[in-house]
């Protein structure tokens, strides 16, 4: 059964820092590339990052360019989200996935997520 757990969100100041954390099991995160999302009150879910299996190499939404950092530790199955220079925008619950690529497109690999993880961002 594939189970993601996010942790290491919570209340930061407007330019703060946190580190996200996210626990795969039931799959081998190697075999996969990984990916954290978002999703704000009243708004759908947003890929923000995007890790590949082959070379690690990395995407992020224009959004967060320059201020996030994704990192994946295959020996600990695990997928990292480093955020800093936060905004009161970048406030939501985020989740991690896998991904497949289709094209140019990705698409969450796994129908189930994890729990979710909220960050607030105080103005």
């Amino acid at each position: 059964q594939v189970q993601f757990v996010e942790s290491g969100g919570g209340l930061v100041q407007f330019g703060g820092s946190l580190r996200l954390a996210c626990a795969a099991s039931g799959f081998k995160i190697s075999a996969y590339a990984m990916s954290w999302h978002r999703q704000a009150p009243g708004k759908e879910r947003e890929l923000v990052a995007v890790i590949t299996s082959t070379d690690g190499s990395t995407n992020y939404a224009d959004s967060v360019k320059g201020r996030f950092t994704i990192s994946r530790d295959n020996a600990k199955n695990t997928v990292y989200l480093q955020m800093i220079s936060l905004k009161p925008e970048d406030a939501a619950v985020y989740y991690c996935n896998a991904e497949i690529q289709y094209g140019r497109a990705w698409v969450a690999a796994w129908e189930s997520w994890g729990p979710g993880n909220q960050v607030t961002v105080s103005s």
